[in-house]
């Protein structure tokens, strides 16, 4: 299980680079230019801890998902299922270049928009959290990646802990933009952004490893939800 969460933490740690080309523009114009010092760096730490909250709020509920999977004895299969689905997914999205994932749910997207438009504006150091939770809403390929991660954990707080991870890990370079504006450059950013795919495709094989019983320690174990059924069974007054 660590190594899963050390894969979320990359995954979020280098599709960062990915977030500023996305999130970027949302990061330079939170109302936290004009302040100095410690009440500036509070303000950035506020809203990525509101980004984080939401990833960890998807954990839960897709790690719950994942575990009536388990429950039902069909983590295996989803395990291996979601491998895949994330190796096409790769395959198409960074091998085909005219290929893009399809926008999901038009009117969820336009809502949460909406309301970080009326957050925004309002320019108050108080709707910093608020401002990153929804930003941490949004639709987003990379966060698709981690989301299927928290829903191979097959628990909800397995879930909860990857999508934290996965957000723990793009505090570094969210936090270096909103603070050094022009740190990092276009360039580096292509640079690093060329290992999500790498990243990711190291987790859907994991994944697919899990969910073979190949009995490896921590790679692939044997998962035996039908145990964890009788025994429960067993303990029932």
């Amino acid at each position: 299980m660590f190594l899963t969460f050390l894969y979320a933490l990359s995954l979020g740690f280098i599709g960062s680079f990915h977030c500023i080309g996305m999130c970027g523009p949302i990061a330079l114009t939170l109302p936290v230019q004009h302040l100095e010092g410690t009440r500036r760096l509070g303000g950035i730490l506020l809203y990525n801890a509101g980004r984080v909250s939401a990833y960890t709020g998807l954990g839960i509920f897709f790690g719950w998902l994942g575990r009536q999977f388990y429950l039902g004895g069909l983590q295996q299969w989803l395990s291996i299922t979601v491998g895949v689905l994330l190796l096409l997914v790769i395959f198409f999205q960074y091998g085909w270049k005219s290929f893009r994932l399809p926008e999901i749910g038009g009117f969820y997207t336009r809502r949460i928009k909406t309301i970080l438009g009326n957050l925004l504006r309002q320019r108050r150091f108080s709707t910093l959290y608020a401002i990153g939770f929804f930003n941490g809403l949004l639709p987003c390929g990379l966060v698709y990646f981690a989301i299927a991660g928290a829903i191979a954990t097959g628990a909800t707080w397995q879930g909860a802990m990857f999508m934290t991870a996965f957000g723990t890990g793009t505090l570094p370079a969210m936090v270096a933009v909103s603070w050094f504006t022009e740190l990092i450059s276009l360039r580096f950013r292509n640079r690093i952004r060329r290992f999500i795919p790498v990243i990711a495709g190291i987790m859907a094989i994991l994944l697919i490893m899990r969910g073979l019983n190949l009995g490896i320690p921590y790679i692939s174990p044997v998962l035996s939800p039908q145990e964890e059924r009788v025994s429960l069974h067993c303990i029932k007054p």
